[in-house]
C-alpha cells in the first residue's frame, strides 16, 4: 500500500525545545526515532528521509498574522520587557526560547515539505513527526505551539490549487487552530476526536462548533467524555470519520496523530491503549488509500509519556505508513531500553503492545445507547453535521 514514503526529519527539529522541565520533551521524538532505526522500519527501499527546509516569513503568514510573526522573532531578545503575553508568549505553557522563531519555522517547513512531495507525487505518504502543532492560531501562541504547522501546510495545498483537503485530528485536545483557520473555508475539512472541553484544555470543540456560512458542516467535534477507553474511542472514530471522509472525497488526507490519548498521558485522561492507536493508523492509512488515491499526510501533536507511550505509539504509526506494521507482541531491542534508562531514568517497555485486543463494537442504526456517554457523544455530532453532508445520522454505515 505504500508505494513511497519520505520522512522529513533533521535533529534540528529537536531545537523546538520549551525547556528541560516542560511536559513537552523533544526526547520523546530522539526515542520514537532510535526505536523505529533498532526494529528496520526504516529499512524498505520505499522510504527516504529528507532534511526540512525553514518556512519563510510569506510562507507563515498564509495562516499568521504579520505583527505576531514579528513577536516570535523579537521575543528572545523581548522576553523580560511584558509585551509578548498579548501574542501568548512566556509563561509556563508557551515559555521564550533561544531562537524560538527559526526552530518554530523549520518545524512548519517540515509539515509544509511534506505537504508539497505528496501533492507533486514525489512521494505517496509524507511524515514530520515533529509537527502537529495544533493550537498556534493567527496572532497567538497556545498550548505549547507557536507556529500551526498543519494549518499552513493546508493554506499552502489550497494555494497550490487542491480544492479539497480534509484534515483528521486523533490528539485528545481538539484542534482547535486547524479548525479556527478553515472555520469559513468549505474546500477544508477538520475532523477532531477529543476529550471533551468540559473537563480537557482548551475547552473548545462540542458538535454545534461546525463551521460558518458555505463551510457549515466542515468543521467535525466529536467531544468524548473522560476515561471513554479502547472500545468507545474505536466505535466514535468509526462512526464518524470514515464516513465523513467518503461523503467529501478529499484530494489530499492529512492527519494529526497525537498519541496523549493514552492512559498512561498525564495530561488527558482518554484511557487508550498502544493497540487502539495502532489500530486508528491501519485505519487512516486504509482511508487515505480508499479516498486520496494514497495521498497521505501525518505529522505528530501531543504525547507527554516520553518513555512508555509516545516511541511504542508512533513508532507503530511510522511502520504503518511505510507498509510494515508491526506485530503488537514485538519485543522492544535491548539497546533502545538502554537508551530509554540512560535518557529518561525510567525502566523501558518491553513489548510494543499494552496487551489490549483493541476491538470494539461497531455504531449500529438509531442512536446508539441514551444511557451512555460515548453514544450519547456520537450521535450529537452525527445529528450535528451528517445532514450537511448528505448523510442519514441514523445510518449505521
Amino acid at each position: 500500500m505504500s508505494e513511497s514514503v519520505l520522512i522529513v526529519w533533521s535533529d534540528e527539529l529537536l531545537q523546538y525545545d520549551l525547556g528541560a522541565t516542560h511536559p513537552m520533551a523533544p526526547g520523546r521524538l530522539e526515542l520514537t526515532l532510535a526505536l523505529a532505526r533498532e526494529l528496520d522500519v526504516f529499512a524498505r527501499d520505499s522510504v527516504r528521509f529528507t532534511p526540512p527546509v525553514q518556512a519563510s516569513d510569506e510562507l507563515l503568514q498564509l495562516v499568521h498574522e504579520a505583527a505576531y510573526v514579528a513577536a516570535v522573532h523579537a521575543a528572545p531578545e523581548r522576553r523580560d520587557d511584558g509585551t509578548l503575553a498579548k501574542f501568548g508568549l512566556g509563561g509556563d505553557d508557551n515559555p521564550v526560547f533561544d531562537r524560538m522563531h527559526e526552530a518554530s519555522a523549520l518545524v512548519t517547513g517540515a509539515t509544509v515539505d511534506a505537504a508539497r512531495a505528496v501533492l507533486t507525487g514525489a512521494a505517496q505518504h509524507a511524515v514530520n513527526l515533529a509537527g502537529g502543532l495544533h493550537h498556534a492560531m493567527p496572532s497567538r501562541a497556545s498550548g505549547f505551539c507557536v507556529y500551526n504547522d498543519a494549518a499552513v501546510a493546508i493554506a499552502w495545498l489550497l494555494a497550490a490549487g487542491v480544492r479539497r483537503a480534509a484534515y483528521v485530528d486523533v490528539d485528545a485536545h481538539h484542534g482547535d487552530g486547524v479548525e479556527a483557520a478553515f472555520y469559513h473555508d468549505p474546500r477544508v475539512l477538520t475532523v477532531s476526536l477529543h476529550e471533551s472541553g468540559y473537563s480537557a484544555f482548551p475547552g473548545t470543540g462540542f458538535p454545534h462548533e461546525a463551521g460558518h456560512g458555505d463551510a457549515e458542516g466542515m468543521a467535525i467535534n466529536v467531544a468524548l467524555p473522560p476515561h471513554t477507553g479502547d472500545a468507545g474511542w474505536l466505535r466514535a472514530f468509526h462512526a464518524v470519520v470514515p464516513p465523513l471522509v467518503r461523503a467529501f472525497e478529499p484530494e489530499i488526507l492529512l492527519t494529526q496523530l497525537g498519541c496523549d490519548s493514552h492512559r498512561l498521558d498525564p495530561m488527558a485522561q482518554l484511557d487508550l491503549t498502544v493497540d487502539a492507536q495502532r489500530h486508528s493508523y491501519a485505519a487512516l492509512h486504509e482511508l487515505a488509500h480508499e479516498v486520496a488515491d494514497g495521498r497521505w499526510v501525518a505529522v505528530g501533536g501531543g504525547g507527554y509519556e516520553i518513555a512508555q507511550v509516545v516511541p511504542r505509539s508512533w513508532t507503530h504509526a511510522l511502520a504503518e505508513i511505510a507498509g510494515a506494521p508491526l506485530e503488537p507482541s514485538t519485543p522492544t531491542p535491548a539497546r533502545w531500553q538502554r537508551l530509554v534508562q540512560t535518557r529518561t531514568g525510567q525502566r523501558a517497555p518491553r513489548r510494543l503492545t499494552d496487551g489490549a485486543d483493541a476491538t470494539y463494537r461497531p455504531w449500529d442504526a438509531g442512536e446508539g445507547d441514551a444511557d451512555d456517554p460515548v453514544d450519547r457523544a456520537i450521535a450529537a455530532t452525527r445529528r450535528a453535521v451528517f445532514p450537511e453532508h448528505g448523510l442519514d445520522p441514523w445510518d449505521p454505515r
